[in-house]
């Protein structure tokens, strides 16, 4: 570091890497967030994907980001806006500078901003930064023209040349907040292991851009550190996205129930990386089938189910509506299945790249006659590793169908994830039928205690049986449409469903204990939430937090938790379902509601601004 350069010392940071879809910034945003997570900060991410499948280079519509919060404490989200953007060309800058803080530092490729490129990004004068009004501190870099001089000589065509900017930007970033650039070195390695020249080139362009920092200042007199403080419990840490730690939870699941696991899917942005992840796991008996549309893809999984796997389907909002066929069919024999429903902004095809949280009504109600059906939403990328292992354990244990929540926030976002150990998890039970119960069993026949039916699968001697879509007899399994009988069947279905409360956690409430102001949220919505509730408490404002992870049946101590506080509100990515839904399960309650759908996460400033006016 150069004589004179200060080196602030900062709490945490957010850093926004941008540019063209084949830029690499999904590359580059990912390897800061490994290279800080060894480094022992705690992690944040949030992929913000454009919903073109390749819009033309350099165009509005076509900019991918990344933004990462990296913090010497816990950090909850991935931050409001940013301490440093990252724009390789001049549509990044127009469409992401509104997430620049105004103290923001602001890296260009100097090479991406012709005339062409300006028009490209509908910018009317030659200068765009004082078209837009910034008046930020600039690092502008032609690294494009170093790029291709660093490695004239490597071989490489010029396309592939050009692929390495990101790593030129990735190392001047790593200078910049002192980050360990060998690190960075090993995982590029490792990433293309089978094709060394390319990973030859990516060291090369990694190092260039950390030197051309280190060399020249980069035109900043301020460099910056953010040193881990935080207490890690002590074990094995890695980076994981949501979608991978739900397929880690389903493997796990099935590992711990002693079965095979199957998987029936469709490929639907975002939740088609469960298919991919769980593809590659064979060698642990895990089956995937993609199949030829959504509602052969959930009933493949529950005939799996009936064959005595631990089946799972997954798939995004549209899918639902495709699937709920086959979803009331696993209802009606009361097979034990998971669908996984990674939300995304709709109706219809909507925003297939975005998130929200406007499934939860059609996953509590989306389906002909009564259908009653468990729903747990997952609160954070790691949090989906649990929540899909409750799941089956649900699914398994009561005989039905879960639907585990998620959405495109989390599935995609990542954190740092301790590696769990399994003993640690409970072991999970199906109720298979008994060997001595063979000569009076029916294929109804329940548990007196939980109302769960006894599961009998192909192959077991004396439970030969046939189950399927239309009512059955409660004595006997044989087709029935008695009125008496249907409506019995209705109320045990559901009562089964109910019953599952009597092993849930009771509903935590985090933050004061003589809080005025209780706010309520599910999901993906979490870490936001809990960082507007610190920052209330901290202004004076007492203030926690309620939040849901199971959604159907209710924990038990709901009504009693809500009507505790005079003031409550209820912060969700829609139009107010899950106000609308506890109004209708706890009487007497009067909610205040904070609804955006966006297709963002929620912005913590705008929720602390909003829930200050309740006091």
């Amino acid at each position: 570091m150069a004589e004179g350069m200060i080196v602030k010392e900062l709490d945490d940071v957010v850093v926004r890497f941008s540019g063209d879809s084949g830029d690499g910034m999904q590359l580059a945003g990912n390897m800061f967030s490994n290279i800080s997570a060894t480094e022992g900060n705690d992690i944040s991410t949030f992929p913000d994907y454009p919903a073109d499948i390749r819009a033309p280079q350099g165009s509005l519509t076509g900019v991918s980001g990344f933004q990462v919060h990296i913090g010497s404490g816990k950090v909850y989200t991935p931050g409001d806006k940013c301490d440093v953007l990252v724009a390789m060309n001049p549509a990044a800058l127009k469409t992401q500078y509104k997430f620049c803080k105004p103290q923001a530092v602001i890296i260009i490729d100097s090479d991406s901003f012709t005339k062409r490129d300006l028009e490209k990004a509908k910018f009317s004068l030659e200068n765009p930064f004082s078209e837009l009004g910034i008046k930020n501190e600039v690092i502008s870099a032609s690294i494009t023209t170093m790029c291709k001089e660093s490695l004239k000589d490597s071989g490489l065509d010029n396309k592939s040349i050009l692929r390495t900017k990101n790593m030129f930007a990735l190392g001047l970033v790593c200078w910049l907040f002192h980050r360990d650039i060998a690190v960075g070195e090993k995982i590029l390695r490792e990433k293309f292991a089978k094709k060394p020249e390319i990973a030859e080139a990516n060291v090369k362009v990694l190092y260039d851009g950390y030197h051309f920092g280190e060399n020249t200042h980069a035109s900043v007199s301020i460099s910056y550190t953010v040193p881990s403080k935080a207490q890690k419990q002590p074990g094995r840490y890695m980076d994981i996205n949501g979608n991978k730690a739900t397929a880690y939870g389903l493997m796990a699941a099935a590992e711990k129930a002693g079965l095979q696991l199957y998987l029936g899917s469709y490929p639907i942005t975002p939740a088609t990386d469960i298919l991919h992840e769980l593809a590659k796991h064979k060698s642990l008996g895990v089956k995937t089938v993609q199949c030829e549309d959504e509602i052969a893809g959930c009933a493949s999984a529950v005939g799996a189910s009936f064959a005595g796997a631990l089946a799972v389907t997954t798939t995004s909002g549209p899918g639902i509506c495709l699937k709920s066929e086959a979803m009331n069919l696993a209802v009606i024999t009361e097979l034990p299945l998971v669908i996984v429903d990674v939300q995304r902004g709709g109706p219809s095809t909507g925003l297939p790249t975005k998130s929200e949280q406007t499934d939860l009504l059609q996953v509590l109600f989306g389906r002909n006659g009564e259908s009653p059906m468990p729903v747990i939403a997952a609160s954070s990328p790691t949090d989906c590793f649990d929540a899909a292992y409750w799941a089956c354990k649900i699914a398994l244990e009561h005989m039905t169908p879960v639907v585990l929540l998620t959405d495109a926030y989390i599935a995609n976002g990542s954190a740092a994830w301790r590696l769990p150990d399994l003993k640690d998890y409970p072991f999970i039970c199906p109720p298979y039928v008994k060997p001595e119960m063979a000569d009076s069993w029916t294929p109804f026949q329940r548990d007196p205690k939980t109302g769960v039916r006894y599961w009998a699968t192909p192959g077991m001697p004396g439970f030969m049986h046939r189950i399927g879509g239309l009512e059955k007899s409660n004595e006997t399994g044989a087709i029935s449409t008695e009125p008496e009988n249907h409506f019995l069947m209705t109320k045990l279905r559901a009562e089964k469903v109910e019953k599952i409360a009597d092993s849930l956690p009771p509903l935590a409430v985090e933050g004061n204990p003589d809080a005025d102001l209780l706010i309520v949220g599910f999901g993906g919505t979490y870490g936001h939430l809990h960082s507007a509730m610190d920052q209330l408490n901290a202004m004076g404002k007492k203030t926690a937090l309620a939040h849901f992870r199971v959604i159907n049946p209710l924990p038990k101590n709901t009504a009693e938790v809500l009507r505790k506080y005079k003031t409550i509100v209820v912060a969700e990515q829609n139009m107010g379902q899950l106000a609308g839904y506890l109004r209708m399960k706890v009487e007497g309650i009067h909610l205040h509601q904070f609804n955006q759908v966006k297709g963002q996460p929620f912005v913590v400033k705008e929720l602390v601004e909003a829930f200050s006016q309740l006091f």
